[in-house]
């Protein structure tokens, strides 16, 4: 394979702990190119780390003004994923999302640039392959067993609470219930829990956990339980680079990493 024919890619927020590994595993891949990195951090201009060989940036329309690119990666923060995914697609280029906290607006207006432009973007609540199964599972689970609750356990810098996952997991599940039981405690806080989708979901924060996820059915005399546990970041790794390849043959937006597997 020949340099024009890999993928090019720009890493945004490539200085976070998952920017150095996205970095690290895109650079390993012989059919693409880290062409590119971006992160407001680095306001010094002072680098370390992965990423070398790549164009470094501070500014993200420094960067899409200069460089020529097919995928970026975002992995950022709530507060900055948004302006960053719809100023990429508005260069035509395709995304893939692992930064959480897109509100259902956000959702919108990124399907219309996608539209708009003809690029893709893939949002992935969760990049572990073991966690999407985990998700596909519990749909199945919950056709017999509607009666569940998810406990989800994060490092303590994550910013969202409850996580993406277990977002997505609540509304999956509650797709999937047939005989749909009435909800535990009304939506928003509640002491089991925040209750999303009627299903209560528990938010844990410490030192020395990376990503977790349980959900416990509950059954006439018996229970159920399905766990997910991502020992280290690269259990992510694996699902960010299929994402890159398959992103482009995407129609506009597409939320779960279920949706290229």
């Amino acid at each position: 394979m020949t340099e024009s024919d890999k993928i090019r890619v720009l890493v945004i927020g490539a200085l976070g702990k998952m920017g150095r590994a996205v970095c690290d595993a895109v650079g390993a891949e012989p059919d693409m190119k880290l062409t590119a990195v971006v992160d407001a951090a680095a306001g010094d201009g002072v680098w370390t780390g992965p990423a070398d060989g790549a164009a470094r940036y501070v500014s993200l329309p420094e960067c899409l003004q200069n460089e020529k690119l097919d995928v970026a990666v975002d992995f950022t923060a709530p507060d900055a994923v948004f302006g960053n995914v719809v100023a990429c697609l508005r260069k035509e280029i395709n995304c893939v999302v692992g930064t959480t906290g897109i509100t259902e607006d956000q959702l919108k207006q990124i399907e219309l640039e996608c539209r708009l432009s003809g690029a893709s973007c893939l949002i992935a609540p969760n990049f572990a392959i073991g966690a999407v199964l985990m998700m596909d599972i519990a749909q199945v689970v919950a056709r017999y067993m509607p009666f569940c609750e998810i406990t989800e356990l994060h490092h303590d810098q994550k910013l969202d609470a409850p996580s993406g996952t277990a977002l997505r997991t609540a509304d999956m599940i509650a797709a999937a219930r047939v005989d749909c039981p009435e909800p535990a405690g009304p939506e928003g806080s509640v002491a089991r829990g925040l209750a999303h989708n009627g299903i209560p979901i528990h938010s844990v924060r410490l030192p020395g956990l990376v990503a977790h996820q349980e959900i416990i059915f509950g059954g006439q005399g018996q229970t159920l339980t399905i766990r997910h546990d991502s020992i280290s970041r690269q259990s992510f790794m694996p699902g960010v680079v299929l994402a890159v390849r398959r992103v482009a043959g995407l129609d506009g937006l597409a939320v779960g990493l279920e949706k290229i597997m």
